[in-house]
């Protein structure tokens, strides 16, 4: 029986990343999104074809590496842009994670992606979990990880969906408020995935 693909994702500051390490630790295939984003922004031939004619050939630089500081620069505050942008990334990253799964032998494999939900990537999952935290935990936690200002912060929240909207989606959540062990909430659903995977 095929791998069951799952997507991990949570708003900015909900810890995804280090529940996501957890469940590697549990020897699950891994496939970060966010770095595979960048590693193919550098590399396939249609990225960049497609980010030089929408932002000019400045978008590289002289070593033909993404100038990444100045097209985030040029997309932040532009939302035609950054809608742009994500239309010429996330086909080709969800294709690439799709192949990737396909590879994999393990019960099931995590695809852990930012912008999850909002990429539509979810469709191509057969089960998507959300790691959610009360905000402001979240934010305390963005400024001493990332040294922003609560305003930068919630600026960078205000650009994702709420955890209200994601839950909608969601089939299984893990609640990360620093209170509930993280631990025994990943287990369970490891186990319930292996469970499905062997029916």
């Amino acid at each position: 029986m095929k791998s069951i693909k799952v997507g991990i994702t949570g708003g900015i500051g909900s810890g995804k990343s280090f529940v996501s390490k957890i469940f590697k630790t549990l020897g699950v295939p891994f496939y970060d999104a966010d770095k595979e984003a960048k590693r193919l922004m550098n590399t396939h031939p249609h990225i960049r074809e497609g980010l030089m004619q929408a932002f000019g050939p400045q978008v590289y630089d002289a070593q033909g590496m993404l100038n990444r500081k100045w097209l985030s620069e040029q997309v932040f505050n532009d939302s035609d842009k950054l809608q742009q942008l994500n239309g010429i990334v996330h086909p080709i990253v969800i294709q690439d994670a799709v192949d990737w799964s396909q590879r994999q032998t393990f019960s099931y494999s995590l695809k852990e992606a930012a912008l999850l939900y909002e990429s539509g990537s979810y469709k191509t999952l057969d089960f998507t979990i959300l790691v959610v935290a009360p905000q402001e935990l979240r934010i305390a936690r963005v400024m001493a990880r990332d040294g922003v200002s609560r305003e930068d912060v919630l600026a960078r929240m205000h650009k994702q969906m709420t955890d209200e909207e994601k839950k909608k989606y969601a089939s299984f959540t893990i609640v990360n408020d620093g209170k509930q062990p993280l631990i025994p909430q990943i287990y369970t659903i490891h186990q319930q995935l292996i469970n499905i995977h062997g029916k």
